[in-house]
């Protein structure tokens, strides 16, 4: 499933990359997100508590940040394993300036299996742009406050 958007944040492009790149900033803007370790080398271990429909449940599993090109794109894979299935993703995020701040965007290849695949592409994909919206509105909310 392809998934993609871009949101404008309200701060200079270098002050919206550094948050980006900055775990405990990242945990907190991720729907679901229990926890957020370093592992090192730009890896990190999360546990995320999802649901979708009926299909409810933790996620375990690894996020890597690779293809650094500061200030201006970076690719973040990420896996993970739980009781409802697994995800895999790797997504493209770029910083551009924009009228009013910086625009963020974001191109992601994801790839869904078990319990969770069930609940069919569509609502999927409904789910994925509500919990990409949320991000991006907590990330805003977190940068324009530092």
């Amino acid at each position: 499933m392809k998934l993609e958007g871009s949101y404008v944040i309200a701060a200079p492009k270098q002050k919206v990359w550094e948050a980006f790149l900055d775990p405990e900033r990242v945990r907190q803007a991720i729907p679901g997100c229990e926890k957020m370790e370093a592992l090192g080398n730009d890896e990190y271990k999360a546990t995320l508590k999802v649901g979708v429909a009926a299909v409810k449940g933790t996620f375990e599993g690894k996020v890597r940040i690779a293809d650094k090109n500061p200030p201006d794109s970076y690719r973040l894979s990420a896996e993970g394993n739980g009781a409802p299935g697994f995800v895999r993703s790797d997504t493209v995020i770029s910083f551009a300036d924009a009228e009013g701040g910086t625009r963020v965007s974001y191109t992601a290849d994801v790839q869904v299996g078990g319990l969770i695949a069930g609940v069919g592409q569509r609502m999927l994909g409904g789910v994925s742009k509500m919990m990409a919206d949320q991000f991006f509105t907590k990330m805003s909310e977190i940068v324009t406050a530092a």
